[in-house]
């Protein structure tokens, strides 16, 4: 059973990291007054790691205390959440799940500029290749609410902001009724 976001749609922004999320995710957020959730952001705030891989320069989040974090806020509805995975989420919180892709060679100029090492940009390369974010956003959602969406220009995520606010305005259009 959904829950009943009574204060707007709940919308993912999920890729490889590089592909753009954070950028288009304020800019939605602010446009449409939708409250943020940048994943990466609470998971710092509140030091929800389990430990840290120093090969990949990362941590791992602790998907148990993400979700306790924000459930109450997901159940109410009005949500952008910004984060690079999305199979842990609760299929129930998502009206819509947008997956930004990259073109490779954009995707590596991007990271390289992050300073990423050379193994964590072949290891986001190789994921951005083999489709991991957007298979893994089709097999744990609704194919009806998985958006694919090109990311390699400031064009394209000009358009992605637009398609996405104009997929807000009809969420909110056919939930009115429901709608505080």
């Amino acid at each position: 059973m959904n829950d009943v976001h009574f204060r707007g749609p709940n919308v993912m922004i999920t890729g490889t990291p590089g592909t753009g999320k954070t950028t288009l995710s304020k800019e939605l957020a602010q446009e449409t007054c939708l409250n943020l959730i940048n994943i990466g952001d609470l998971a710092k705030e509140n030091n929800f790691y389990c430990e840290y891989d120093s090969e990949l320069q990362s941590y791992e989040l602790d998907e148990d205390k993400v979700i306790d974090e924000i459930d109450d806020s997901m159940k109410e509805g009005g949500n952008v959440v910004d984060y690079h995975g999305c199979d842990f989420f609760p299929e129930r919180w998502f009206d819509a799940v947008f997956v930004l892709r990259t073109d490779n060679t954009v995707l590596y100029e991007r990271l390289e500029k992050r300073n990423y090492s050379e193994r964590k940009i072949q290891e986001n390369v190789q994921c951005e290749i083999m489709r991991v974010i957007l298979d893994e956003a089709l097999d744990s959602y609704k194919p009806e609410i998985v958006y694919e969406l090109k990311s390699d220009t400031p064009d394209q995520m000009e358009q992605n902001l637009t398609t996405i606010k104009n997929w807000i305005q009809q969420w909110k259009s056919e939930h009115r009724h429901i709608l505080q």
